[in-house]
Parts: structure tokens; sequence; C-alpha cells
């Protein structure tokens, strides 16, 4: 589930009357958000019990495993995508990012950190962490392909991929105190990137 402060920024970013593609959609709560700013939204879900909440929402939504390609979407007008809590869980996530900009020019893209201060400190203790962003334990999580502040900004760089807005959380997902912002690998806990790939 998405905290309000995280949904907020995102919701911000997406102009209004753009067109707009949800991919690990959940619940459909953030496009059911849109729907009632007048945006359309469409959602991609994997989850058959998240599909199924997403209908009861009225929200339009297809189930579909990201990691197998998206190319359907590709030249159907979407003008914004969307990749909450998602990217960490994919086999293949460079490659989805690839993939988002054959759909659309922009997109925002969420991100728990695991350079979190805390999260450091629990592998220092010889255990996985367990944190507000990373709630599953190691033998629960659908997480694959955990990174840091830094891997993702890197991986960005070497796809050309232009970070527009980009936004730090702490734990209690409250906009990361602007002393620490240069320090943000270290002192958020969450991420949310605007990109844009020309």
């Amino acid at each position: 589930i998405m905290h309000k402060n995280i949904e907020r920024e995102i919701l911000n970013l997406i102009p209004s009357g753009a067109k707009v593609l949800d991919l690990g959609s959940g619940d459909g709560a953030l496009l059911a958000k849109l729907a009632e700013k007048n945006i359309e939204g469409h959602g991609v879900e994997i989850d058959s019990k998240r599909l199924i909440a997403s209908l009861s929402k009225g929200v339009s939504v297809t189930q579909k495993d990201i990691d197998r390609g998206l190319s359907e979407f590709n030249n159907l007008g979407f003008d914004f995508v969307v990749m909450a809590n998602s990217i960490q869980c994919l086999r293949r996530p460079h490659e989805a990012l690839n993939n988002i900009f054959e759909i659309a020019n922009e997109c925002a893209v969420t991100i728990p950190n695991f350079g979190f201060w805390k999260i450091r400190l629990k592998l220092l203790k010889g255990v996985m962490p367990v944190s507000k962003s990373l709630p599953a334990k190691w033998y629960e999580t659908k997480n694959i392909h955990l990174c840091t502040i830094k891997d993702f900004e890197e991986l960005c760089f070497e796809k050309k991929i232009t970070i527009k807005k980009k936004f730090y959380f702490n734990e209690n997902y409250m906009p990361l105190n602007s002393v620490l912002i240069s320090r943000a690998n270290l002192f958020a806990a969450e991420a949310v990137y605007h990109l844009e790939k020309q």
C-alpha cells in the first residue's frame, strides 16, 4: 500500500489530461485517485486478488507479468507511466525501464532505498532487514532486485534517462530534511523519481 505522501508526489507529477499506465497497480487505489482528477488511467497487475480489488473500484486493469514485456501498450497514446513499489520485484528491472520509454516519454518510479542507514545496520548485525518500506521477511518478500538510491541513479545515467525531479523520504514518509538531501543514499528510506527520455 502506497503511503499518502508518496501518492501525493506522484499525483502532482502527472499533467492534467494525461493518459496514464500504472505498472504494478496493486489494488487500483492510485488509478481511482486519477479518475477523481478526470485523468484516464489503466493498470497492469499480476496478482489475482489485487486485480479483483482494482476491478471492484471500477478501474481499468489488465492481468500481466511485466517481466514478459509490455509491447502491447506501445503506440496506445499513453503520456505517463507509473511504477510504484514494483521495480525491485522484477527479474529484469533495467529492461522494464527500457519498455516504459517505448510506451511514454515520462514516468514516475519509486524505490525502497537499500542503502538507508537502518538497513545497513541490520545487515551489519547479520540479519536481513525488515522496515516500513521493506515490510516482508526475507522468505516472504517479492523483492528480488533491491538497490540503493545511488545504484538507481547510476542506472538512469547509464541508460541516458533524465531525472527531472527526485523526492526523498525518511522512514516515516516525511520529506527528507534539506540538510540531509546530499546524503540521501544514507538517510532516505524511500525515493520517488520523475524520469524522462527523449
